[in-house]
């Protein structure tokens, strides 16, 4: 008799439906008939699942998938497998010096104002004072429209 047999599922199932439909209650007095709505459709997923009989195959891919996990964690040839997989991903990237780093058609060109100690691109549209001079805006008069000029 395997584990899945030993569990009583309709009981289990029918609890849990029973959980969510209370809890749905208190989320339709709380939040409104949409949440209370949604709580009760989610509620009604376990009930649902035994009655189509998918729970066993639930409980299978649930014991396959644990089963993999368990394989995959305490097995030094797959973790050496892992760690030659991220090697070659790391070493399989250009570095500053190999070729193919560069983008093709880039001659190191500069903007204009860029030049060293110049303070970078921007420096030579701003002022002195580092600020960009201030935009002033034309006020209305009150019986104008927003948008139009004077």
């Amino acid at each position: 008799m395997s584990t899945y047999d030993k569990i009583a599922w309709l009981p289990l199932c029918g609890g849990l439906t029973g959980l969510g439909l209370v809890l749905s209650y208190f989320a339709y007095r709380r939040r409104g008939l949409g949440a209370g709505l949604r709580w009760a459709a989610w509620s009604l997923l376990p009930i649902a699942a035994y009655l189509t009989g998918s729970i066993e195959m639930f409980w299978k891919m649930g014991v396959a998938i644990g089963d993999f996990a368990k394989g995959f964690a305490f097995s030094p040839r797959v973790w050496s497998g892992i760690a030659l997989a991220g090697l070659a991903v790391a070493r399989s990237r250009p570095g500053p010096g190999q070729t193919g780093y560069r983008v093709r058609g880039f001659r190191g060109r500069r903007h204009p104002g860029a030049e060293p100690g110049s303070g970078g691109p921007r420096a030579a549209r701003d002022p002195p004072g580092g600020h960009p001079p201030a935009r002033h805006r034309s006020r209305r008069e009150p019986g104008q429209a927003a948008g139009q000029g004077p």
